[in-house]
Formats: structure tokens, sequence, C-alpha cells
């Protein structure tokens, strides 16, 4: 059984809460997250157990203030959600028994890339556009993959959830944020229910730290709703930035 300090709570909760309310407005919630549980004593085999129980909190709860607000219709998502699935189980099985170091190489590029394409394009996702992929032929692809990716390795998801569905369903920012939340919350689900099997959950921790996130995901939810999707791509940059410096920082070391 793990012991911690009273004050190792209070951490864990405040951390949560912040990591919610980034997350539901761009994804990286887990920067946050999974850096302070190893850095306050969580042993690294739980660390990624715990962090998928609490940050199920908060992207429910992100995902059911975007489906009640009117900004996702579960039926246009159900055939995605239903690839999400298969993706994660796949993925979280696979990590089981794998390690991810090739990913670890590969997806800085990668959200590098978007970086980029995000900050010099300055009016991608302002507005719909055309789309370039029929809607089940995109969630067939990144349904999978990206449920697969999450559930093997998983930094960066909401970001490349998000991107994708500007540039690829024409959807923009705002919409494409709202929709990512539905798929990183079955993801989450997927994922933790494959790590309950093997008992590495610290549930005192996940739970506290899930009231935080259900907390600062309904801030930050609402924050979609009310601001100009402006507002939005800022911090989808800010944290695509970070994401970039922390994977790039995780693999120099």
């Amino acid at each position: 059984m793990l012991e911690l300090e009273w004050y190792v709570y209070a951490i864990f909760f405040a951390a949560a809460f912040c990591a919610g309310l980034v997350d539901s407005i761009a994804g990286g919630g887990g920067l946050i997250t999974v850096p302070t549980l190893m850095a306050l004593g969580v042993p690294p085999h739980m660390v990624l157990a715990t962090n998928k129980l609490q940050s199920s909190f908060g992207s429910f709860t992100a995902a059911l203030n975007f489906c009640l607000k009117g900004m996702v219709s579960l039926r246009e998502v159900a055939f995605g959600v239903g690839c999400v699935v298969v993706g994660a189980s796949l993925g979280t099985t696979l990590i089981l028994w794998l390690k991810a170091d090739i990913l670890r190489v590969l997806i800085p590029i990668f959200l590098s890339l978007i970086f980029i394409y995000t900050l010099l394009a300055p009016k991608v996702g302002e507005g719909d556009s055309h789309p370039k992929l029929k809607p089940a032929l995109f969630y067939s692809i990144f349904g999978l993959g990206l449920g697969f990716y999450d559930g093997f390795f998983g930094p960066g998801t909401g970001s490349f959830w998000t991107f994708a569905m500007v540039a690829l369903l024409g959807l923009n920012m705002k919409k494409a944020t709202a929709r990512t939340k539905v798929f990183n919350f079955t993801s989450n689900i997927v994922s933790l229910s494959v790590f309950l099997i093997g008992g590495e959950v610290i549930w005192s921790v996940g739970l506290l730290m899930g009231a935080g996130q259900m907390l600062g995901a309904w801030v930050g939810s609402n924050l979609v709703i009310a601001k100009e999707v402006k507002f939005i791509r800022r911090v989808f940059l800010c944290v695509v930035g970070a994401t970039i410096l922390k994977l790039f920082w995780d693999f120099a070391r």
C-alpha cells in the first residue's frame, strides 16, 4: 500500500484541476498529471494506470458538457467511437508486452509538423470547410489508428484528433475540440479497463484526481463554448508546443 503525506494529495488535486482545464480546451492534460504522479513518488508501473483513471473523469465531464450543449451529436460519432474501442483495446493490450521506444522518436516529429502548419496557416480551423474524406472512411482510419495510439502510448492524442478533424473533415476547431473529448473518453475508459486487470491502479489517488479533473474539465469546456475559435487555436498551439518540448526532452535524457 502506497503511503503519502496529506499535502501530496492536495497537490494531486490541484494538478488534476489544471490538467482537466487545459485538456478540455486543447488536450495535453497528461503533460501535467504524469510528471506530477512520478515526481511525488508514485511507482512508474502505476503511473499510466492511475493516470487513465483520473483522466477518464475529466474527458467524460467535458464530453458530457459538449453533448448537453448540442456541440456533439452522438449519432454522428457512433461509428468513430466503435473504431476507437477496437483500436484502444489492441493498443493497451500491446503496450503490456512491448516498449514504445519507436513512437518516442516519431511522435515529436509529427507534432512538430502539426505545430508549424497551424502556426503558418492562421485561419485554419476558424470556420467549417469542405471535407476531404467521408466520415466513414475518416473514422475507420483515425478511429482505429488514434485509438490504438492512445492505448499504446498516448501523448498528443487530443491534438492529433483535433487537427485531423479540422484538416480532413472540414470542422472548425470548436467543433473538432468537442468531438475530440468524446473519442478521448472512449479510449481512456477502454485503456483503463485493460489496466484494471493488471491491478496497477492507486484508487485513492486516482479518484481524488478524478474529482479535480471533473471540476477543471467543466470550467474548460464552458470556456470552449463561450470563447471564439482564435482563443482555442492559441491554447492548442501552446499545448502542442509544450508537448513537443516535453517529448524531445524525455528522448534526449
